[in-house]
């Protein structure tokens, strides 16, 4: 019964891992997207420093792709949590 136990729990710290593993990658995905997303629309032409009208499109740029980003995540895990409530749902009801 402890070796269950003990395995339940490796699988639980594995899980927490694998997430934390996702989460990870998500934010470097959306670090690069918007980086390159805001670089195209707001550097004409590339130089040493930023001007302030770049200055002010990158910083305008980043807050709606992070509006945007938390917007699709939260809809998303809304639509997962749903679902899962649904699957949950009809698996009571078939029992």
């Amino acid at each position: 019964m402890a070796e269950m136990a003990a395995a339940n729990m490796n699988k639980g710290e594995l899980m927490s891992q694998v997430k934390q593993q996702i989460a990870l990658a998500n934010a470097q995905e959306m670090l690069s997207k918007m980086t390159e997303k805001c670089f195209k629309k707001c550097i004409q032409k590339p130089g040493k420093s930023l001007d302030s009208t770049e200055q002010r499109c990158i910083s305008q740029c980043m807050d709606r792709f992070m509006d945007a980003w938390n917007l699709v995540s939260r809809t998303y895990g809304n639509r997962l949590q749903r679902e899962q409530y649904r699957t949950m749902d009809s698996v009571e009801m078939s029992n």
